[in-house]
């Protein structure tokens, strides 16, 4: 059953997590001092590769990658954990002392459809401060981005709604409550986690388990006493025993009480089993016993395959609650986002970096960049990276070429271009409006709309342009060449 939450929630903010970090962050970061390198302007990247990953992603965790910024701190307990490791000098310590971030951020808002290579969040900072967050951002985005994503994918595989029932199978209670979170702003707007609902007021639904039939002398006493209990919010677990032979029958039996007392029973929960078979016939019985408005919910290891497959098999199904493979995003494992130099201030002006690699996916993106949507008549087109100086005139002509086979060409007319990435931070001082957790729904519903559904499809999916503008190709041809040499 559905609780609906009127509850007033605030936004969660999270503690000081300075020391969520890597030791190499922390050496490097006191090298830099060293090399009187710190306070050099640098700009980094965060971005997903494709090899391996989704074709496309919903971008998370912004909020609380904020959050963590404007905490950030090193505490007195933070120094002596430090001091502790007798690897750092008194000097270090007197300079984290007065460490606070005080640089730029712009990041795309959460919500929003991203694709391999696109910069997620792009840090401009002194060096070592640049540095010390390459983790925690990469922690918090990485995370709730790849959830989020799983969420949206499961969503366009039906018509159906979703539930997230994913706590007790997350990899820990972060993992589960901002799990939570992230599959709602995916698309998936209901949790089993009571905690989530309180802290994000997402709506909480739940029934009950095979343990309360299993505490009664029979099915159907267990059955009388849920729906004496909650009898607005009746919604009953049919295959403690036999699916058919008894579970449907007793729900029907305690179904016809409460109508004949004038509540209406929520529907039956269907847990093992053929699903698609169970649904159909469950569905009949429903139906001939005039419970023609009582929904069927399943769980039981679902993911994108099966829920296709439902679909294909004609299954009788109104809402699905999806645990273990939408929190654990089962098939998976991980984004692979990446925290990547892209320029470095030299005699006051910023240079242009590139990472290369025997591996051309692992080749970075040089400079500071920006991404622009092209849209015709509302729909997306294609994305372009493009260098952050770089102004896109409307009125003509845009010829546009895949960045390795560059013999790809498409050209468009009549079209509109949006900037993705917005201002975070500026020197240090928060200057977003940070969205509520239902804004942010709003905002993954409205991108996904604009994608037709073959980039969105989890099967075949069409691999959505995705280029780099003319002026940041030929910078990176350059520092290619010149590596080479």
């Amino acid at each position: 059953m559905e609780q609906n939450n009127s509850y007033t929630t605030e936004r969660v903010k999270t503690n000081n997590l300075t020391l969520l970090t890597d030791l190499y962050q922390l050496t490097m970061m006191n090298g830099y001092r060293i090399c009187d390198m710190d306070s050099r302007r640098a700009v980094f990247d965060v971005f997903y590769r494709g090899a391996g990953g989704f074709s496309y992603a919903v971008a998370g965790g912004l909020e609380q990658a904020i959050d963590y910024i404007l905490n950030l701190r090193f505490e007195d307990g933070d120094i002596e954990y430090l001091r502790s490791l007798g690897i750092f000098d008194e000097k270090f310590f007197d300079a984290l002392k007065n460490f606070r971030f005080t640089g730029d951020i712009k990041a795309v808002p959460e919500g929003t459809i991203v694709f391999p290579y696109e910069p997620i969040v792009t840090v401009s900072a002194p060096l070592w401060e640049a540095q010390l967050i390459e983790t925690a951002l990469l922690t918090f985005i990485n995370h709730q981005t790849l959830i989020a994503t799983k969420a949206m994918r499961l969503t366009e595989c039906t018509d159906k709604k979703i539930s997230e029932f994913g706590l007790r199978r997350a990899q820990g209670a972060d993992a589960g409550i901002y799990g939570a979170r992230a599959a709602y702003i995916g698309g998936v707007r209901t949790t089993s986690n009571v905690v989530a609902g309180k802290l994000y007021g997402i709506p909480v639904t739940g029934t009950h388990s095979h343990s309360w039939v299993m505490s009664f002398d029979s099915e159907l006493e267990a059955f009388e006493k849920y729906a004496e209990i909650y009898p607005e919010k009746c919604l009953l677990l049919v295959d403690t025993y036999d699916t058919l032979k008894s579970g449907v029958p007793n729900a029907i039996k305690v179904f016809d009480k409460l109508k004949a007392k004038g509540y209406k029973p929520l529907g039956i929960r269907l847990d093992s089993g053929d699903l698609a078979y169970l649904s159909r016939k469950a569905r009949a019985m429903l139906d001939e016993a005039g419970h023609k408005d009582c929904l069927i919910f399943a769980t039981n290891d679902l993911d994108e395959d099966i829920l296709l497959a439902l679909n294909n098999q004609d299954a009788k199904i109104d809402v699905y609650g999806i645990g273990t493979k939408l929190i654990t995003s089962y098939n998976n494992a991980s984004l692979g986002g990446v925290y990547k130099l892209c320029a470095l201030e030299e005699n006051g002006t910023l240079i242009p970096k590139i990472k290369v690699s025997n591996s051309h996916e692992k080749t970075t993106n040089p400079g500071v960049k920006k991404i622009v949507r092209i849209y015709r008549n509302g729909m997306a087109q294609a994305d372009l990276i493009c260098l952050e100086d770089e102004v896109i005139d409307t009125s003509k002509p845009l010829t546009i070429f895949h960045p390795e086979l560059t013999y790809k060409k498409t050209s468009y007319t009549d079209f509109e271009v949006k900037e993705l990435m917005q201002p975070i931070f500026k020197n240090g001082k928060l200057v977003y409006e940070i969205p509520t957790l239902k804004d942010i729904a709003k905002t993954e519903d409205e991108s996904v709309k604009e994608f037709f559904p073959e980039y969105r499809r989890v099967v075949n999916t069409q691999t959505y342009k995705v280029d780099l503008s003319e002026k940041l190709w030929n910078l990176k041809q350059t520092l290619l060449n010149s590596n080479a040499k």
